[in-house]
C-alpha cells in the first residue's frame, strides 16, 4: 500500500484516474477475492480464472438472478473488466501480484453467458395436468 494512504484513498484515486468502473465494483472483487480465498483453501494467491470462477460463485450468491445486473451496473461486463480491477488495485498498492501474472490471464477467463445466464433459462413444457381438458 502507498505509504501513509489509507485503502479509501487509495481507491478514490483510482476512481479518479479511471471512471470505467464504480466503487462498488472493486469492493466486491476484492470481497470476491476473499471469498475465493476461502472457498479454495489457500492462504492468499489465486490464478486469474480462480478469481474469475469465485466472484461468478460469490454473486450467484449474493443476488442470484440479477447478479449479471448487478455486475454491469458497476462496469463488470466481462473477465477483462475483472482483470482491469485487479490491476489497477495491484497499481494502487491495494494488491500484490506475482512477477508471472498478467491482465491477458483474465482474458476469456469466464463466459459471462454461461455463468450468468445459462443457468436461469426456463424450460416450459406442458405438463399432462396442465393440458385443457378435450371434454371442456
Amino acid at each position: 500500500m502507498a505509504k501513509g494512504k489509507s485503502p479509501d484513498e487509495l481507491l478514490s484515486e483510482i476512481l479518479r484516474r479511471d471512471s470505467r468502473y464504480t466503487r462498488e465494483a472493486y469492493i466486491f472483487v476484492s470481497e470476491s477475492l476473499g471469498f475465493t480465498v476461502q472457498r479454495l483453501g489457500r492462504s492468499g494467491y489465486v490464478t486469474g480464472r480462480e478469481l474469475c470462477e469465485g466472484l461468478a460463485e460469490f454473486a450467484l450468491g449474493q443476488f442470484g438472478r440479477l447478479a449479471r445486473a448487478v455486475l454491469d451496473s458497476w462496469g463488470i461486463r466481462s473477465s477483462e473488466d475483472i482483470g482491469e480491477i485487479v490491476f489497477n488495485m495491484v497499481d494502487a498498492g491495494l494488491l500484490r501480484k506475482t512477477d508471472e501474472d498478467r491482465r491477458e490471464d483474465f482474458a476469456d477467463a469466464l463466459d459471462f453467458d454461461e455463468a450468468f445466464d445459462r443457468g436461469f433459462e426456463l424450460h416450459l413444457s406442458p405438463r399432462d395436468n396442465d393440458a385443457p381438458d378435450p371434454e371442456g
